[in-house]
């Protein structure tokens, strides 16, 4: 079309192949009327697109150039309506311009094709119209991506293993990546190949689905292998749950704590092999507990490796009461020196008064029960200020 205009103006061949290498710098006037049309026209777009998002969506001018790039209107009439569909579905003004500042493309798509059949399906499944807001809130991403051959499919992926609408939507209200990574589906394979029960997919699906969504579970699962968990049994699903659930470097700062009270990184392992929840206890609940065992009632802290799951029930509720009656047993001698430590911390409320207080003469069940009981209302109290 140019070089015809240019032909018409009377240029020669050599002069027009001469005229269009220096285009650039020969007037506006010589060229087409709709050339500058165009590039008004774009330049106009882009100017309203950033004044849009300035004005209507709190963009900073900064912000709105760089999201501009990612949108394509000319008037507000599409902006608005995305705008007034995400308000007529529960988003308030200020969830909608967080939301529209992740993900710009919004405002120039098509609402009813994109977005609803993801919310119609959210709903169908049992999710609430504030539980869709939060999903979307948390994540936005997964709004991009395919209903037919991403959204769908990931849902009912999950929905294998939680068995249950309910649970499937709590676990992705926890943890929205589920519906839009394909990381979750590769690491159930790898569950699967190594012969991971499902009940630990469960297990992690609803305690923990964060860690079903990360691409580094290979080494934890060998790992866990390694020191002799069985993928087959339920213990393994506690145990990854607990390994991926705290840093390397927490880790090795509850190792060197137990360490601190006598055990070796052996012994750490094999507690943890006992009860892996052992690696979830604060540094100062762990102190705390040694330093009432040890200090306090003057036992060895090899007994808690046997017996890890110690660290997590309540010293004032528990731990404190119940030694004290282990104590008063064996000062008494009622209690063999030999019996194990352990198991009267271990076992329920009913079966410890039988066994333990309610089991003696008249007089001794009367002295255990005042015992138990003046020490469950306020020795925690008299622990706290002695430490």
């Amino acid at each position: 079309m140019l070089k015809a205009f240019l032909r018409q103006k009377g240029f020669g061949i050599s002069r027009l192949s001469t005229t269009l290498k220096f285009a650039p710098l020969l007037p506006h006037s010589l060229f087409p009327f709709s050339l500058k049309i165009c590039s008004t026209s774009a330049s106009d777009q882009h100017s309203f697109a950033v004044s849009y998002l300035i004005n209507n969506c709190g963009f900073s001018p900064e912000s709105a150039l760089k999201a501009s790039k990612r949108v394509r209107f000319k008037t507000s009439h599409k902006p608005d309506s995305v705008l007034t569909f995400f308000r007529n579905h529960g988003f308030s003004d200020s969830v909608i311009y967080n939301i529209i500042k992740r993900e710009p493309w919004l405002l120039s798509c098509n609402t009813n094709e994109r977005v609803l059949p993801k919310f119609r399906f959210l709903l169908s499944k049992g999710a609430s119209t504030s539980d869709i807001v939060l999903i979307v809130t948390k994540n936005p991403r997964f709004l991009q991506l395919s209903f037919e051959n991403c959204i769908i499919p990931a849902y009912n992926l999950v929905n294998r293993f939680l068995l249950s609408d309910e649970k499937t939507i709590a676990s992705i209200i926890y943890c929205p990546s589920l519906l839009y990574s394909n990381i979750p589906a590769l690491n159930i394979k790898l569950f699967v190949d190594y012969g991971v029960a499902s009940c630990n997919i469960f297990r992690i699906l609803r305690q923990n689905p964060h860690i079903i969504c990360r691409s580094d579970l290979l080494k934890t699962v060998q790992e866990l292998t390694n020191l002799g968990f069985d993928p087959s049994k339920t213990h393994f699903g506690v145990a990854l749950i607990a390994k991926r659930s705290i840093s390397k470097s927490q880790w090795n700062d509850k190792i060197d704590t137990y360490k601190s009270w006598g055990w070796s990184e052996e012994t750490v392992l094999e507690a943890f092999r006992r009860q892996p929840n052992c690696m979830l206890i604060s540094n100062d609940k762990i102190n705390r507990v040694m330093r009432f065992w040890v200090n306090h009632l003057g036992w060895s802290s090899s007994y808690l490796v046997k017996g890890p799951g110690i660290f997590g029930y309540s010293l004032e509720n528990r731990v404190i009461p119940r030694a004290s009656v282990v104590q008063y047993l064996l000062s008494k001698g009622l209690r063999s020196e030999s019996a194990s430590l352990l198991t009267p911390f271990f076992v329920s409320e009913k079966l410890f008064l039988q066994k333990f207080v309610e089991c003696f003469g008249e007089e001794e069940t009367s002295q255990l029960l005042k015992l138990y009981l003046r020490k469950m209302k306020d020795e925690g109290q008299k622990f706290g200020e002695f430490f």
